[in-house]
């Protein structure tokens, strides 16, 4: 998980994020580096007449943004379309959370973690440097499939805890219930911080299989349904596509960013894709 998350990592912008607090009144912390976009008010001129190089005022606040991942464990997360081929949701979200860990590390941030399914199952606080990047990677890695998936209990126990706004990221399949997960989002954007939700989808789940017939299992519920593919084909198509555009739609006015993340992708471009995004909220 190590090795695949700094080469995810490697080579990317590290300006992942404008920090929410940063202020005229925070409290100066260090130099960096300038980077395309800062703000050329906070330039430190005479450290640009002494190296003949721009850099930056970074300031307290801004050097400790608090990040939470926020991960889904529930049963519905260990599926693969092509065992084999595909990696299942789940690894596929593990990798992704530790790789937008490294980001948020290597700039200074505190990261936390919480894993949930029907409760949460393992929490780590939100703390900086490298060794925290090795405890959440240990965390992690041994994070199984299991049980239902009850995501706004999670969420809303996440924002009693959280004292202090910041960012929390939600990574799920968004299998949980919809208008109580909405209203926990929101309520965390309520209280002032920054919530990003990365809905993790295989490709088995956009296109039922070619097949005559098929047996559908829900692994949370052990429910079972067998159905003629080619006569609810095309709905079922149009109804990911509606469920989809419903996350999106429901989501965008209170400012909470939503991302489909689709598991056949190379975790570089989805990555790539968040860090964009972001830039782009300045």
């Amino acid at each position: 998980m190590e090795f695949i998350a700094r080469e995810v990592v490697e080579g990317f912008l590290m300006g992942l994020h404008r920090s929410p607090h940063r202020g005229f009144s925070a409290e100066f912390a260090e130099l960096r580096a300038y980077q395309a976009g800062d703000d050329l008010r906070y330039i430190d001129w005479r450290m640009y007449g002494r190296s003949d190089r721009y850099y930056v005022k970074q300031f307290e606040e801004e050097t400790n943004l608090r990040s939470y991942l926020l991960l889904d464990v529930s049963e519905s997360m260990g599926w693969s379309s092509s065992p084999g081929t595909l990696p299942s949701k789940l690894w596929y979200a593990k990798h992704l959370a530790a790789s937008l860990a490294l980001v948020l590390l290597r700039q200074g941030d505190s990261v936390g973690m919480a894993a949930f399914h029907n409760r949460i199952v393992d929490r780590v606080n939100a703390r900086g440097g490298r060794r925290q990047w090795h405890e959440l990677v240990r965390r992690l890695e041994p994070l199984e499939a299991q049980g239902g998936t009850v995501a706004e209990g999670a969420l809303r126990e996440l924002a009693v805890r959280l004292r202090r706004r910041g960012l929390v990221v939600l990574l799920s399949d968004l299998l949980v219930a919809r208008e109580e997960t909405l209203t926990a989002l929101k309520f965390l954007r309520h209280h002032g911080h920054e919530v990003l939700v990365f809905h993790l989808l295989d490709p088995g789940e956009r296109e039922l299989p070619q097949a005559s017939e098929a047996r559908f299992f829900d692994p949370e519920t052990d429910e079972e349904l067998l159905v003629s593919v080619a006569d609810i084909r095309a709905e079922y198509r149009e109804a990911v596509r509606g469920a989809l555009s419903e996350w999106q739609r429901d989501l965008r006015p209170h400012s909470i960013d939503y991302e489909v993340v689709d598991t056949d992708r190379p975790m570089s471009l989805s990555l790539k894709a968040y860090l964009h995004k972001r830039e782009r909220l300045g």
